[in-house]
């Protein structure tokens, strides 16, 4: 089965066929770096490193590019607030959402271009538009001219005409339509300014993801995504002046995420019902964040909350408490003999997993539907594990290692929900002196010294350690 994309420009699912084949080409929208990114900015950060993962898992060669804008006017609003270069304030707080990213599992894309960066491309981009008579200059400003192209509003399904009618009186009203966008906004006193053959000033918003987008994956590339909040303006406005320049296709598939909701409403920083990414993984592991974020499917909303968190948790111990007691059972020495009865049985379920994930990620990137993939594998292997008639053979020790493999490799690899296991604090907890402790734990119990036994227990925990009491002995794992 093909992989299979909703389309956003054209509000159906299609096969998705690359530009190369072999390879994939994205660009993802990343943030505006003036402070510290909030719980709703993860959600496409862990959707698209999903989306990257299982195309490598499916043997796609990768390009993945995602933009810091760093030139705008709330970095500029909040450098003036802070007495800060806008660029370095912005510099700082992009460093520290790739460091949230970071412990939230996403891996590095190929590029982080900032809009600082690429002025020279910007320009010559709109100088190129104002060459082909889709742009003007007015008064430092040059705008796009929505009405020299003929597609405007296709991603978006908006009406040109029902737009103009109900465009707000803009502050520029020598503009030759209420619908032309800036291409370049003329320099503002105390204000950050670059020279270009209209004067100084800075880029528009929206020019700045064609020029970055174009400059490191070319024409007609595959994927471009973001919320769904940009749909309009943003990539409506990408689409017109890309294509305009380009004379062809921008990109072939447009991809959207719906938002991060608080009681029903969109979480964002301008409603100031928000949560930065921070303040959760000072309450809740940065893998229960991301297994929570990946529980829903790219194109409802998830609700954010404490409970919601708390269910996560507790899912996502499901997975682990199986990986963890399988890793247990193979350390053990197997005896001589054939894997029993119910073999057949778990081998059909470790075929089944495999290809209902790959289903799944095939049908629009059904995160949900590949995580109960493996909660049947974990239901089934368990079942089995746990009967009275299982025994600890060579070849159960084989078969419970390939339902271990494919556990790791499903879940780990391609939904990264095993990634970074135990974090900060495993790094710094030796492993002989956990076992140390919990033989003292084992002594005092024997000594009927309960309390000193629950003490360690609380010991071992503040250094991330769980401990589990099992008729075959004590099992230990980092949360």
């Amino acid at each position: 089965m093909a992989i299979r994309v909703f389309n956003t420009l054209s509000k159906t699912k299609e096969d998705f066929v690359p530009r190369e084949a072999g390879k994939a080409s994205i660009y993802a929208c990343g943030v505006t770096p003036y402070d510290f990114a909030h719980i709703g900015n993860s959600r496409p950060w862990v959707f698209w490193d999903c989306v990257r993962r299982f195309l490598k898992y499916q043997g796609y060669q990768v390009t993945f590019i995602q933009n810091f804008t760093d030139v705008d006017d709330k970095i500029i609003n909040r450098s003036k607030q802070l007495g800060k270069d806008p660029l370095q304030l912005a510099g700082e707080y992009a460093q520290i959402c790739l460091e949230d990213m970071a412990k939230l599992g996403v891996l590095p894309a190929e590029r982080y271009p900032k809009v600082s960066e690429h002025i020279p491309e910007i320009i010559a981009m709109v100088q190129t538009l104002v060459d082909k008579g889709f742009a003007y200059e007015l008064n430092g400003d040059v705008y796009f001219q929505v009405a020299k192209f003929s597609e405007y509003g296709k991603l978006s399904g908006r009406d040109l005409e029902e737009m103009r009618a109900g465009a707000r009186v803009e502050v520029n009203e020598a503009k030759r339509d209420p619908m032309d966008f800036a291409l370049w906004k003329a320099a503002k006193p105390g204000e950050i300014a670059w020279d270009s053959p209209w004067g100084p000033g800075r880029p528009g918003w929206h020019i700045e993801c064609s020029a970055m987008s174009l400059k490191y994956l070319g024409a007609g590339f595959d994927l471009h995504g973001g919320g769904e909040d940009l749909v309009f303006p943003h990539h409506e406005n990408e689409i017109a002046q890309s294509e305009a320049y380009l004379g062809q296709q921008f990109v072939h598939y447009w991809l959207h995420n719906a938002f991060v909701t608080v009681g029903g409403n969109r979480m964002g920083k301008s409603v100031g019902n928000f949560s930065t990414i921070r303040d959760v993984m000072s309450k809740f592991s940065p893998k229960v964040v991301r297994f929570w974020l990946v529980g829903t499917h790219y194109r409802n909303p998830i609700s954010f909350g404490e409970e919601e968190l708390a269910t996560a948790a507790k899912g996502l111990e499901r997975l682990e408490t199986a990986r963890f007691n399988w890793e247990h059972l193979l350390k053990q020495a197997g005896t001589p003999g054939e894997a029993g009865a119910a073999a057949p049985a778990v081998r059909q379920q470790i075929a089944e997993t495999r290809a209902d994930f790959i289903a799944g990620m095939e049908d629009d990137f059904n995160t949900p539907q590949a995580l109960a993939s493996l909660y049947d594998l974990v239901r089934e292997v368990n079942r089995w594990t746990q009967s009275q008639d299982f025994q600890l053979t060579a070849e159960a020790q084989q078969l419970l290692q390939e339902a271990l493999d494919t556990l790791l490799e499903l879940g780990g690899e391609v939904l990264g929900l095993f990634q970074a296991e135990g974090g900060a604090k495993a790094a710094t907890v030796d492993a002989a002196e956990v076992e140390a402790l919990i033989a003292q734990r084992t002594q005092a119990k024997g000594a009927k010294n309960w309390a000193l036994a629950d003490q360690i227990r609380d010991e071992l925990k503040q250094k991330g350690v769980l401990i589990e009491d099992t008729p075959q002995g004590v099992r230990w794992r980092f949360e």
